[in-house]
């Protein structure tokens, strides 16, 4: 059974900073995009950031460009979101998505596999 779990979320103050993880277990993604997707109350799931397979590629949304930063070790079927600089925001349920292509999309349809989502709450 595939799943992917994510970690690392919690309540921090505005200007501080988290690191979310993604483990994935069931089968590895080392030829897959991995993507972070954020979901705030009343508003629908949005694009955060992606990473290519390999690591060589990244694209963030325009929101958090410059202040989060994503990263993937194959060898662990682990992806990263380090979030800096947070601001209120940026509360949200985290989710990891592990996409179909090597090179991920901002689109939701090109992941296949979601972890059930970490909170992050951001206090101003």
């Amino acid at each position: 059974q595939v799943q992917l779990v994510e970690s690392g979320g919690g309540l921090v103050q505005a200007g501080g900073s988290l690191r979310l993880s993604c483990a994935a277990s069931g089968r590895t993604f080392s030829s897959n995009a991995m993507g972070w997707f954020r979901q705030a109350p009343g508003k629908e799931r949005e694009f955060v950031a992606t990473i290519s397979w390999s690591g060589s590629l990244t694209y963030y949304a325009d929101s958090v460009k410059g202040r989060f930063t994503i990263s993937r070790d194959n060898a662990k079927n682990t992806v990263h979101l380090q979030m800096n600089s947070l601001k209120p925001e940026d509360t949200a349920v985290y989710y990891c998505a592990a996409a179909r292509t090597a090179v991920g999309s901002a689109g939701t349809s090109g992941y296949d596999y979601w972890g059930q989502g970490t909170q992050v709450t951001v206090s101003s």
